[in-house]
């Protein structure tokens, strides 16, 4: 068995399995995009599927990873993503501490 890719959030500098972080990527044309499949072309970075690290890594760990200046319309767009994480992480609260 071959071993599992690791990569590292930039958020919070976790090390884990590539298929547990979400990529972030700097297209061609300098702009900010998730790739869901992991295979677009470009400078990517990682982070964790959790509100938390997505605050830290529009607030500036992406800048630095990718070497980018983020434009507003890329961090609502990053934002907006990372919205789907801020739901799941309160039923996952609520769930362990029943």
């Amino acid at each position: 068995m071959r071993p599992r890719p690791q990569r590292t959030c930039v958020a919070c500098r976790e090390e884990g399995d590539q298929s547990s972080f979400v990529r972030v990527v700097r297209t061609a044309e300098g702009r900010v995009e998730v790739d869901e499949r992991g295979r677009a072309p470009g400078r990517g970075a990682y982070l964790h599927p959790s509100a938390a690290c997505w605050q830290r890594g529009v607030a500036g760990a992406l800048q630095g990873a990718l070497r980018v200046t983020l434009v507003e319309a890329d961090r609502e767009a990053l934002r907006a993503y990372a919205g789907r994480f801020t739901a799941h992480e309160a039923n996952e609260d609520i769930e362990a501490r029943a």
